[in-house]
């Protein structure tokens, strides 16, 4: 038993590697991506493989909506509840979405603006706040990745305050 389980934690090595090397050399812009606490060679590549391109959105906003992590709205009169998600798009990339928000929220992660704000909100409301935070957070996280995709820019976990006019910094 314990040498079936070298040999498949060996093949996991192996897959682990292969992965690796494929973001490297054939998907150079994953690199930039990785920069992200919480997103690893597989979260990079499969969202750099599901967009394809760039400049496919001319929002980055417009992202977490393709990937169906957007509240559907059931509008009618004064009523406007918060349903689900649609869930539309790709499924396996808002998995590897929801894991990696899933990551930031939890107790290993780097800390962070994105995890700050998604602890606030996991804090707030009733039994379903973590589970609603983690999905936020995976929405945030789409709209950043290709954010960070398109400037070329490394993730900073504490952007700087813009300096308002007319007070000195």
């Amino acid at each position: 038993m314990i040498e079936l389980i070298e040999g498949i934690s060996k093949q996991i090595s192996a897959y682990d590697k292969a992965v690796e090397d494929l973001a490297r050399t054939k998907y150079p812009q994953t690199a930039i991506l990785r920069s992200v606490h919480g997103v690893g060679p597989i979260a990079s590549l499969t969202f750099v493989l599901t967009i394809s391109d760039k400049d496919r959105f001319p929002r980055s906003r417009d992202v977490g909506s393709y990937l169906g992590l957007r509240p559907k709205r059931s509008q009618s009169g004064d009523r406007d509840p918060q349903l689900r998600i649609t869930k539309a798009g790709d499924a396996y990339m808002r998995k590897i979405l929801i894991q990696c928000a899933q990551y930031i929220l939890g107790p290993w992660c780097a800390d962070s603006a994105l995890r700050r704000w998604g602890l606030t909100l996991a804090s707030r409301g009733g039994s379903s706040a973590k589970r609603r935070a983690i999905v936020a957070v995976a929405r945030k996280l789409a709209v950043l990745l290709h954010r960070i995709w398109v400037t070329g820019q490394r993730f900073r976990p504490f952007p700087e305050l813009p300096v308002a006019a007319g007070t000195n910094a």
